[in-house]
């Protein structure tokens, strides 16, 4: 396969990376620390009985990166049930991010049924070790209302700090798997509305389809990431979604190391997913900001 330079910056937007001690034994981890819902997910196998994704080390990602074009990586927690599971991402998190602070971002995640304090301070702590948003998150996963007070503290910090949240929104529409949670559409639109000066990313096209028109109020905010898109639908998926909402509110994402492509790919890998965006044949100025732009703006970074 050809490496992808027709464009020459790219932001991938939604990456997970797990600590060596998950990575030696994800399942077992998993078991002994309250997470079985990961290990379901995280560790299911498709029909090739190839894996749904690898454990990579930071290594790695950056070598797939570079394989890709990718100039940075947005690196995203997991909606973990338990809330020492998020702190230990998070310094995961950052410790990586010192140490590439040239190609890597992340983002902090948290357990608000835990208790707002301890959330919010978990979000300070996160913000001075050098972290730049909220997510991935899934209330309804982790087991939190989206109108409640504890959910509602994070976001009051998110509005403080300017950071944007990704959440993880299930296609109703889409496929059966392992650990599937619904995430019913009301919810977000709700939260938009109620939430309409904090910049909410809704990962995996947001179930599909947009909230509403994005010039409408309570939707000036949403955005949408494209992580798994390929497990999703079909690459018609990109004219369809942005002819919708405009290119101005897509977040370019892969959701490595998932393996977005098991029938064609032994490994996850990011150049595929690139070259659906160049064939869907949008303008340089459209491609532009789906890659770079739109997660550089959200993200704070400097270009």
């Amino acid at each position: 396969m050809s490496e992808f330079h027709a464009v020459p910056r790219v932001i991938d937007s939604h990456v997970h990376l797990y600590p060596d001690e998950i990575n030696r034994a994800p399942v077992s981890w998993a078991e002994a620390h309250g997470e079985e819902l990961w290990a379901r997910m995280c560790t299911r196998r498709r029909k090739n009985d190839r894996p749904v994704q690898n454990f990579p080390n930071v290594d790695e990602l950056l070598r797939s990166m570079d394989r890709a074009g990718v100039e940075r990586a947005v690196l995203l927690g997991w909606y973990w049930l338990r809330a020492e599971n998020c702190a230990l991402q998070n310094r995961f998190y950052a410790d990586l991010v010192r140490r590439h602070p040239d190609r890597l971002s992340a983002f902090a995640t948290v357990q608000p049924a835990a208790g707002a304090d301890q959330a919010v301070a978990e979000l300070h702590r996160a913000r001075a070790e050098g972290l730049s948003g909220i997510g991935e998150l899934s209330p309804h996963s982790q087991g939190y209302a989206m109108e409640g007070a504890e959910f509602y503290a994070v976001l009051a910090c998110a509005r403080e700090f300017n950071w944007p949240v990704n959440l993880h929104v299930t296609d109703a529409n889409g496929p059966i798997y392992p650990g599937r949670i619904e995430t019913p559409r009301e919810d977000f639109i709700r939260l938009a509305r109620a939430w309409q000066n904090v910049t909410l990313v809704l990962a995996h096209w947001g179930g599909g389809e947009p909230l509403g028109d994005p010039n409408t109020l309570g939707f000036e905010r949403v955005y949408y990431d494209t992580a798994a898109s390929p497990l999703l639908y079909d690459a018609s998926i990109w004219r369809r979604f942005i002819d919708k909402v405009g290119a101005d509110r897509v977040w370019f994402g892969s959701d490595f190391p998932l393996n977005n492509y098991p029938a064609i790919e032994a490994e996850p890998e990011m150049v595929r997913l690139l070259s659906e965006v160049q064939a869907a044949g949008f303008s340089t100025a459209d491609n532009n900001s789906i890659l770079f732009l739109n997660a550089a703006r959200g993200i704070g970074a400097k270009f």
